[in-house]
């Protein structure tokens, strides 16, 4: 075997493979709040650095996730897809939607082809309690502000500041993201009616 094989073997068994393992035994389980914790606390060891209350939707995809820190309180919601291999930060409370993905590399060309071009990577970096809606996408080296809430379908490709709401394709900021807290805080506050 060469040195590189030997360097690839040992990467899928310290990090890729026991994330796929928890997939594998722990996607039936159903999306709530006791049991993506649970799979978040199963996922915690094979991760680069995770706080605590790390909570992990189902069949949520982690590529390199030795390159991937997670701050506390942070949730990956179904569906969503974290290539890291630039590097990817997520600071404490961070929130996503479903099938959200962010990609730390960027494919090269090559002779008019990606095909054997190789990649270019830059980390990704998401603020203090930013809410990522379904299906937004943030591209490599993009900075994300604290408390940012990207809107569905939004495609990040530049940096954007704190505190402010960011959407379209290419992700543009709409305006300032004011707070407006809620009474209602789980899915128990709307699942038990009034006896």
């Amino acid at each position: 075997m060469t040195s590189r094989t030997l360097r690839e073997l040992k990467v899928q068994l310290r990090w890729n493979l026991p994330l796929w393992l928890i997939g594998l035994l722990t996607n039936w389980w159903p999306d709530n709040s006791k049991t993506c914790r649970l799979r978040g606390a199963l996922a915690r060891p094979f991760l680069r650095r995770c706080g605590r209350e790390f909570a992990l939707g189902i069949d949520v995809t982690l590529n390199a996730p030795g390159r991937l820190s997670v701050g506390s309180k942070c949730y990956l919601a179904r569906g969503a897809w974290v290539q890291a291999m630039g590097g990817v930060v997520l600071e404490d409370e961070v929130v996503t939607g479903p099938y959200v993905v962010l990609a730390s590399t960027n494919h090269g060309f090559k002779n008019g082809s990606t095909r054997g071009a190789g990649t270019h990577p830059a980390p990704i970096r998401i603020g203090r309690g930013t809410w990522i809606g379904a299906h937004a996408v943030i591209t490599a080296g993009v900075t994300v502000g604290k408390g940012n809430l990207i809107a569905a379908n939004a495609v990040v490709t530049r940096d954007t500041p704190d505190n402010v709401i960011v959407g379209g394709v290419p992700a543009k900021i709409i305006g300032p993201r004011e707070d407006n807290p809620s009474e209602y805080h789980s899915r128990l506050d709307f699942e038990v009616g009034d006896d």
